[in-house]
């Protein structure tokens, strides 16, 4: 029969799994790193998926294939066991699996050195195209959202900024992704306590900022935000 029914661009999809997470039918699924149609009789054909994401990678076309089955949708769901956030990652590979990070090292003090000195990262993936949306490290999070070159730039960042934080690490030019319809997910389905922002004084890291206060928007939360900026040779500019 002839029915809408979407199309995945493959070359567009960037593996970010918000489509997975916004099919109620369960009828995608991350592939090989790529959001695949597991059966063409589970999608409904609605397009719940298209405003997630945020490549434009999904679209409705109308074709011949298989009817929609209501029926066999509710036996998918309901054999199928959510994995814990953890265990799917949003590409394929393993490194990237969401986990959080247990530290027994005991906490730094300022007069501890570097040799001595422990990492403050306290969950993996960091990198932001990378996080699972659902991670459960999210839940009640205060958020450390910095740019890149700041962990080269500030020689103390561990210590002063990403301590007790989780940390998600991004680069507007390079990743060359609208991240603020990622973090509205990340807003909306979490408790957020607060978002700390930390970026170059350069031009391109104004596409963090921007990207976080449309999110924060978006997200229709009251959320505590804060902004510091590092200057190239490593001073905190605006505090």
């Amino acid at each position: 029969m002839k029915r809408n029914i979407i199309k995945i661009d493959e070359e567009k999809c960037n593996g970010c799994g918000l489509c997975v997470s916004a099919c109620h039918e369960g009828a995608l699924q991350l592939i090989d790193g790529k959001a695949r149609l597991v059966s063409e009789s589970y999608c409904d054909g609605l397009g719940d998926c298209l405003p997630e994401c945020p490549t434009n990678a999904i679209v409705i076309e109308e074709r011949d294939t298989a009817a929609y089955d209501e029926e066999a949708v509710k036996q998918h769901m309901h054999k199928s066991k959510p994995q814990p956030p953890e265990a799917t990652p949003p590409c394929g590979c393993p490194g990237t699996r969401a986990k959080l990070l247990v530290n027994k090292q005991p906490e730094v003090t300022p007069s501890m050195s570097f040799e001595n000195s422990q990492s403050q990262l306290s969950q993996w993936p960091c990198q932001l195209k990378l996080v699972p949306v659902n991670a459960p490290y999210l839940d009640n999070a205060h958020l450390l959202i910095a740019a890149d070159c700041t962990a080269f730039a500030y020689p103390t960042i561990h210590q002063t900024f990403m301590r007790n934080k989780i940390t998600l690490i991004a680069c507007p030019k390079l990743d060359d992704i609208d991240y603020s319809e990622k973090l509205t997910a990340i807003l909306q389905q979490h408790e957020i306590k607060s978002v700390s922002i930390l970026k170059m004084e350069v031009p391109c890291c104004g596409g963090i900022l921007q990207a976080v206060k449309k999110a924060l928007s978006n997200s229709g939360k009251m959320i505590p935000w804060s902004v510091v900026t590092i200057s190239t040779d490593g001073r905190i500019l605006e505090d």
